[in-house]
């Protein structure tokens, strides 16, 4: 699976940015996540922020998908506010990889998720219908964003 969404949204990179790379906001914005926990600081000295996230930082996520509750661990492998920050699994049902990209527009921000992995035990079984799922997640992703921005 090599699932991307992207949607235009009406404010800067930096603010788009924010708040999207701030794992404490996962639950507001991010399709069936209910919980998310920084479970590891950063490893890496600088290019993180106060809380310890940046590149080494692991996030836990507690989601919902498909009907079923999954938790799963993504591990911060760059971190380039207000452009990239993008994420591998380190413990879940599948392997992952998770890409947001902030990048300049003429009408403010191209925000970007792409999504990599592959599908295992349960999910295996749904295979033929993870990509339409996922895409049409992160679609709703990144609308829920631009209203969460924009509503305040």
């Amino acid at each position: 699976m090599d699932v991307t969404a992207s949607r235009v949204i009406r404010l800067p990179p930096q603010q788009v940015a924010d708040f999207a790379m701030d794992w404490r906001h996962d639950h507001e914005w991010t399709q069936g996540i209910k919980h998310a926990e920084l479970t590891k600081p950063a490893t890496e000295a600088g290019g993180f922020d106060a809380g310890g996230f940046g590149v080494g930082a692991e996030v836990t996520r507690t989601a919902v998908f498909l009907g079923k509750r999954i938790d799963y661990v993504l591990r911060v492998q760059e971190h380039r506010p207000p452009q990239v920050l993008d994420m591998r699994s380190v413990a879940g049902p599948m392997p992952m990889h998770v890409t947001y990209r902030f990048d300049q527009h003429a009408e403010g921000t191209l925000a970007s998720i792409r999504v990599r992995g592959d599908s295992g035990g349960f999910y295996r079984i749904a295979g033929p219908i993870m990509s339409v799922v996922v895409r049409n997640n992160l679609r709703k992703d990144l609308r829920d964003l631009e209203r969460k921005l924009l509503t305040g």
